[in-house]
């Protein structure tokens, strides 16, 4: 009996690509090619799976031309580069890989923050520009972050693990989410107190975006809201591009409408906007909230566990769309 046929985007740790090799006749992508949709589609002609990264976009078109999938399964959490709708119809699978990132995406979000408040990356190109000749009383002064409120947008899994860091601060802790967190949960977060976007725009010292991108999620963070922070605060994004509106942080930074901001992801990336490159106020990282070796590796190992057993009849672990698994054939 012949193996199922998978296709994997993009380079991965080599034992996953071995371990998978053990279940299927895989095509893998260790050269880290980027498809475009049409080579994309070209090579899962004849699969039935695929183990992809948020670089790549499942889109309904391409579902379409792709009838022998039944599995679709991100090395990542979020899950917006894939019409789960378009697969849902399809009877196609799709799994993300959640919980296993959380405290090192926390762990991350707050290196920024401090990154940002402190203006480390500022202070470092200058120092490494020669310009340190003396002690001054007023170089880089920052913003504390011990004793400030920190405001947290989108207060799940990873949201709560950057609100329990901030007990050792003294900080208190606000947050906005569709609907207030359990009680319990609120405790654990460090007493964490649910507010409305407004009142928490306007009273964070600095805020922190922490939550899934849709389009009802798009440009939660815009020129409006903006204009609500304080003079002094920071902005720190370690979700997804398109949550903030990057044309109207750009406008608000260098106009000093807030102090500084701190950003992991950007509309577009990696195009991201140009404009980020001329600011001193803001610190650039390249989408590696997530990006510890154990981690990266319990990414790759989970995603792998979905597609095993999507292809071998028995439910994912992670699976987003479970009314796609009746009708599905193996």
């Amino acid at each position: 009996m012949s193996k199922p046929r998978v296709l994997v985007t993009r380079a991965v740790f080599p034992d996953v690509i071995e371990r998978l090799s053990q279940h299927f006749a895989v095509e893998s992508n260790q050269e880290d090619l980027i498809f475009t949709p049409d080579e994309l589609a070209s090579r899962l002609q004849g699969k039935q799976g695929i183990f992809l990264t948020p670089s790549e976009r499942i889109s309904a078109d391409l579902i379409d031309r792709c009838p022998g999938l039944k599995a679709i399964c991100n090395m990542a959490v979020g899950y917006n580069n894939i019409d789960v709708d378009a697969a849902t119809r399809a009877g196609i699978v799709v799994t993300n890989t959640p919980d296993v990132l959380n405290e090192t995406t926390a762990d991350f979000a707050w290196a920024l923050l401090m990154a940002t408040a402190r203006r480390v990356t500022e202070s470092e190109h200058w120092l490494r520009a020669g310009e340190w000749k003396k002690w001054r009383y007023d170089s880089f002064l920052g913003a504390d972050v011990h004793g400030a409120t920190l405001g947290i947008i989108g207060m799940g899994r990873i949201g709560q693990a950057v609100a329990r860091r901030s007990t050792g601060f003294d900080m208190q802790v606000i947050y906005h989410n569709r609907r207030p967190i359990a009680p319990e949960l609120e405790a654990r977060a460090n007493n964490a107190r649910y507010v409305d976007k407004e009142e928490l725009l306007r009273t964070a010292d600095h805020v922190m975006l922490v939550l899934p991108y849709s389009a009802e999620t798009h440009h939660t963070v815009g020129a409006a809201e903006l204009a609500l922070m304080k003079p002094g605060a920071t902005l720190v994004n370690v979700a997804r591009g398109g949550i903030v509106d990057d044309k109207a942080l750009i406008a608000a930074l260098r106009e000093g409408r807030i102090a500084a901001a701190g950003l992991d992801v950007f509309e577009n990336e990696p195009a991201f906007d140009p404009g980020f490159l001329a600011l001193k106020n803001v610190v650039l990282t390249p989408h590696i909230a997530s990006a510890s070796e154990p981690t990266r590796r319990a990414m790759a190992e989970c995603a792998e566990a979905n597609l095993v057993a999507a292809l071998s009849g028995k439910t994912p672990p992670n699976m987003l769309n479970p009314a796609a698994w009746p009708g599905r054939s193996n």
